[in-house]
């Protein structure tokens, strides 16, 4: 089951929280839920009707266990008055609480009797819908995508019936994540762009508010946070004007706008706008009267502030959390905001040690609340939420008790297994490899290790797929996972080290590591696009090209290592043993000395250190072998400078080979370019737009490419997102050239290429060329992107090439590392496509015969050549 699917299912489950008050009496929908119902009050003898409301308030305050013995209560209740439409109810009801328990089989068979009951009484759309709604997301967290998004459409169809709007936007939204998870992203983006427009179109209520609001969390769980600021600001406007008329007329209270607020908040967190985050934070905890609310916005605050080093503040908040906590009854809510908050409870106790705060200690306070938390757990027969929390309560023992962290973890880790929580699974398996690695048995480690990277590949976690309520980031939460099975896969089991930098590898341990490089790219770039949206195949190199060799390097804390493949013959690894910091410090240094003032002796020096770490030890193996390509799967700081400016203390490895950038060839589509057909849709601006500067060498670049292959041209005013459409759509065409501004980001809003009339952003391009998608005979064979840059101050920038490569759907992406000169330009491209055309000429080859003229002329210097880099395919 994916993490995806899991993290959608929590959508779903608050969409339908919210759909359920419409079946439950009018009197409850306007009281505060009575969270502390005791035993007494749910009794035999209540009425099923008194009972399914009741089930319902501890449904909503995380009493799961109780919840479903009340709904199975009722529908005894509703069979002994021979009420079927009643029984259906309750049946479905209890699915529902059976599924947040992770009771999967338990809930499908209460939904096929609720189902079975609902055929044989014709029953009204509204209970029909509402059954729909449950059994699609019970079919969504079971992976039964297609059958979901079947009910939900069946759901909203009746929900039409019973002109319930609520649960129409409730059911278009399920639909629409769950395309998304099918990779069907213009259907997905269709249904949310149509709901808009009805929310828009909506007569101001507090329907609407909330209409609005779900909607600005679906876009900023789908990635698209401008729009969600944007959705969700509107939604705040609307609550405003409608509260200010309300206290005019003296009628109801005004809405509160906290929720949204906090909603707000996390979108601007998630868009690294931290200091708008803190204001939406704080301006909600001052008017909210949500206990809830108040609690959640005061746990992202504390790790808001973490976030931003600034531990005074976190903790002169930790009291008033703290007290939250304690006045809270035991629920999954609760049990879920302690985790939530002894884990920054942990961070907090580092963070003052090394600013060397004086403070109390609040590892003991994180301990005692989770050890509380445990017994809570225990007490609701909650199986998921005790597997939560001794999972954090082991990695809160493990520096100081490893022995009992160990015991710990491993409970945890049963329990996740037992109700099939892979999430949890992924999380204390990471622990218990961590504790073995403590304790220096590695294999132990390699197999908990392996057990964290399997489940983790069954998820394809995302940076949506993390609850930006309980994780931090993608970069601290999923990501050391894999650079630590590596870490640990390279670890030579002999005791003796070896002649040279080779390392004592076993071959299993050598194709696991480059399986889990491969899988760290794909991880990744699904982080970069907010979802699991890049379609993977097993490719062999042998079959792609057996001239060419692929070089992993991956930066590891105490060492930089190198997994070498070439074809027919075995792995084979190599170390320097550097620190991170020095690899990254060299790094930083390479890039800045492609500065024209820059010593060239110190550039060069530079760059043969990155030379002997990255080819010098398999130099000869590589001549030996005849190979002609290198193939880069980068990795880190290493994507920011160019490999075809590495130089050997003679040449540069541009001179020797042609160089490739890949993100692995999972994502390669290994065909051939058809030099003797190349038909070139090239766009460009030449003249200053949008606030952009004038690229006067665009005109000459595009006519010269003209002269090479046949294309059609689109100039600035004819450059625009529809002209480009049409062009695609009536022209054949297997290459796309793209003279303008871009920018590569490791944010995918941010990461664009400029029309005439806009930015065409990364997550725009399928979407643009999706017509291509179906036509096979031409697919689009080579992307070229010849004046962008990447985002200063952005170590990650490089991200947005790949991400934006990928995405365009073509095999291969011709892009810059930084901006480049225009005439050099011109030069560079026109020579490119003139090797292009001819017989034999891979893409390539194509590029270094290329960058070779411009070095053996006026533009030698590397920032006229070495920008320019191939990504994907480069036959």
């Amino acid at each position: 089951m994916k993490i995806c699917d899991r993290i959608i299912s929590s959508i779903c489950l608050v969409l339908l929280t919210f759909l359920l008050v419409t079946r439950i009496l009018p009197a409850a929908q306007s009281q505060t839920p009575n969270i502390y119902i005791s035993s007494n009050e749910i009794a035999q003898g209540n009425p099923p009707e008194t009972l399914l409301n009741q089930g319902r308030i501890l449904y909503e305050a995380g009493r799961f266990t109780a919840a479903a013995s009340v709904w199975q209560q009722a529908a005894q209740g509703y069979e002994q008055q021979q009420d079927s439409i009643g029984q259906a109810w309750s049946f479905s009801y209890l699915s529902l609480a059976q599924q947040a328990l992770g009771k999967w089989q338990e809930a499908t068979t209460a939904i096929a009797e609720s189902r079975q009951l609902l055929e044989s009484s014709p029953p009204e759309p509204a209970i029909l819908a509402q059954v729909l709604n449950i059994q699609g997301h019970l079919q969504s967290s079971t992976g039964q995508t297609e059958s979901a998004i079947q009910s939900w459409q069946q759901a909203e169809a009746a929900y039409r019936n019973a002109d319930d709007k609520q649960g129409i936007w409730g059911s278009q939204i399920n639909q629409s994540q769950a395309l998304r998870r099918l990779g069907l992203y213009h259907r997905a983006e269709t249904i949310l762009n149509s709901l808009e427009k009805e929310l828009q179109a909506q007569s101001d209520s507090s329907f609407k508010v909330q209409g609005l609001q779900s909607l600005g969390i679906a876009l900023k769980n789908t990635g698209k946070l401008a729009q969600s600021q944007t959705v969700l600001e509107q939604s705040l406007a609307i609550a405003k004007r409608l509260g200010s008329a309300e206290i005019a007329n003296k009628l109801n209270p005004p809405l509160d706008t906290s929720s949204i607020l906090f909603s707000l908040g996390n979108a601007a967190r998630e868009a690294r706008n931290l200091t708008k985050a803190l204001e939406y934070y704080q301006l909600a905890t001052k008017i909210t009267n949500s206990q809830q609310i108040e609690l959640k916005t005061q746990l992202n605050l504390l790790r808001l502030y973490l976030q931003l080093e600034q531990p005074e503040q976190a903790i002169a908040l930790i009291p008033l959390v703290e007290s939250h906590l304690s006045k809270l009854p035991p629920s999954r809510a609760s049990i879920n905001a302690t985790v939530n908050f002894a884990e920054s409870l942990e961070r907090l106790e580092t963070s003052i040690k090394e600013q060397q705060i004086s403070s109390n200690s609040y590892i003991s306070l994180a301990e005692r609340i989770l050890t509380n938390a445990v017994n809570e757990a225990k007490t609701l027969k909650d199986i998921r939420a005790q597997a939560l929390v001794l999972t954090q309560l082991g990695k809160l023992l493990a520096p100081q008790q490893p022995k009992k962290a160990l015991t710990v973890t491993n409970n945890a880790l049963l329990l996740a297994q037992q109700i099939d929580a892979p999430e949890i699974v992924a999380r204390a398996a990471w622990q218990l490899g961590k504790l073995y690695r403590q304790q220096g048995d590695i294999q132990q480690a390699i197999t908990a290790y392996e057990l964290t990277f399997d489940t983790l590949q069954t998820l394809r976690t995302d940076l949506a797929s993390i609850n930006a309520e309980t994780q931090f980031s993608f970069t601290e939460s999923i990501e050391p996972i894999y650079r630590q099975l590596v870490s640990l896969l390279l670890t030579s089991t002999k005791t003796k080290k070896p002649a040279n930098r080779f390392n004592q590898v076993s071959q299993v341990n050598l194709r696991k590591a480059r399986q889990v490089i491969e899988a760290l790219q794909l991880a990744e770039l699904d982080n970069f696009f907010h979802e699991a949206c890049l379609k993977t195949q097993s490719v062999q190199l042998d079959e792609i090209d057996s001239d060419a060799a692929i070089i992993y390097p991956i930066i590891l804390p105490d060492r930089l290592e190198v997994i070498l493949s070439i074809p027919g013959q075995p792995l084979s690894n190599y170390t320097t043993h550097l620190a991170q910091a020095e690899v990254e410090s060299v790094l930083q240094l390479m890039r800045q000395s492609l500065n024209p003032a820059y010593a060239q002796a110190e550039r060069l020096k530079l760059y043969q250190q990155a030379y002997n770490w990255l080819i010098e030890p398999a130099a000869s193996q590589l001549e030996n072998s005849g190979i002609k390509t290198l193939v880069f799967v980068l990795d880190g700081s290493l994507r920011n400078v160019p490999m075809s400016a590495l130089y050997d203390g003679k040449q540069y490895l541009l001179e020797k080979y042609s160089t490739v950038i890949s993100p692995g060839l999972q994502l390669l589509q290994p065909q051939n370019l058809a030099n003797s057909n190349l038909i070139a849709i090239a766009a460009g601006l030449s003249e200053a737009n949008q606030g952009f500067q004038a690229l006067p060498g665009v005109e000459q670049e595009l006519a010269k490419i003209n002269t090479q292959i046949e294309a059609k041209i689109l100039l600035n005013q004819n450059f625009t997102q529809p002209n480009l459409q049409n062009t695609f759509d009536e022209n054949p065409f297997s290459i796309l050239h793209l003279a303008t501004h871009g920018k590569f980001s490791s944010n995918a809003e941010e990461t664009f290429v400029l029309a005439w009339n806009g930015k065409i952003n990364a997550r725009d391009f399928d979407t643009l060329i999706r017509s291509r998608e179906t036509n096979q005979a031409n697919p689009i064979e080579l992307l070229v992107l010849s004046a962008c840059q990447t985002a200063k101050g952005d170590p990650r920038a490089i991200l947005g090439l790949a991400g934006l490569a990928v995405r365009s759907g073509a095999s291969s992406t011709l892009g810059t590392l930084w901006a480049v000169r225009d005439r050099s330009t011109t030069k560079l491209m026109t020579e490119f496509y003139q090797h292009l055309g001819q017989p034999g000429v891979t893409r390539a080859e194509a590029l270094r015969r290329a960058q070779l003229s411009l070095i053996e002329g006026e533009y030698n210097h590397p920032v006229y050549w070495a920008a320019f880099v191939l990504v994907g395919n480069w036959s």
